[in-house]
């Protein structure tokens, strides 16, 4: 038997009983960070270059593509109260904010 626990809280999450909700999360260099401009290629950018329209948009990238250092992947289980917190806040910002440190 497969056994689910929530990521966020702790909760065990019952196969048959509990809905789940899986978060998956890419972080990768931007494309524009992963080519450099020069003075003499401005041209060939403003009218797009023809190895852009060959390989596709740069979104369509696959992993492989990137270094370790460049591509992390998460897949996190959620259950139903904390896929909601999560959708309210996904970068946790809100709960960022409410941390105050002193000013020792």
């Amino acid at each position: 038997m497969v056994h689910y626990t929530c990521d966020m809280c702790g909760r065990q999450l019952l196969e048959d009983e509990d809905i789940r909700y899986v978060v998956k999360i890419e972080v990768y260099t931007a494309c524009d960070a992963m080519e450099e401009v020069d003075d003499d290629d401005l041209d060939e950018d403003v009218h797009g270059s023809s190895e852009e329209n060959e390989s596709g948009n740069c979104d369509e990238r696959h992993p492989e593509m990137f270094d370790d250092e460049d591509y992390k992947a998460f897949r996190f289980d959620l259950c139903t109260k904390c896929h909601e917190k999560y959708l309210q806040d996904p970068l946790f910002l809100k709960s960022w904010n409410r941390l105050h440190f002193s000013e020792n």
